[in-house]
């Protein structure tokens, strides 16, 4: 999958619950390997998905405040270290991402990645 790899993109996360960056814009199509930094001296992590989902593991981290991800759309980073993603933007819209340790998605640490392009399969009227 690396060969298919057509943008890297460097996050930093910090203990002030922030990304940076905190907004993304990638085209339709785009597999983006996403290296991701903690700059801070607590653990945070990076988490990719729909707001609704975000929001809804968010809810359930607090009950299970130390739970380890192990997911392809997700990576629990020390601090001082650095993680990998490879995510593929499939749809146009908007992908959210977070960072769900207890405490930090409520004080703002989220953003977000703008995917613009056509859907092509939309082109014909068979569905």
């Amino acid at each position: 999958m690396p060969e298919q790899i057509n943008r890297t993109v460097k996050v930093e996360m910090s203990d002030s619950m922030r990304f940076s960056p905190d907004k993304l814009k990638v085209k339709k199509g785009d597999t983006v390997l996403f290296v991701i930094h903690n700059a801070g001296a607590v653990k945070h992590e990076f988490v990719l998905g729909t707001d609704k989902a975000l929001k809804a593991h968010n809810e359930f981290m607090k009950q299970n405040p130390e739970m380890e991800h192990a997911d392809d759309s997700m990576v629990t980073v020390q601090p001082g270290e650095s993680a990998e993603i490879i995510w593929q933007f499939s749809r146009s819209g908007t992908v959210h991402f977070a960072c769900l340790q207890p405490g930090h998605y409520a004080a703002g640490m989220k953003g977000s990645v703008l995917v613009t392009g056509a859907d092509r399969k939309h082109s014909s009227n068979k569905h």
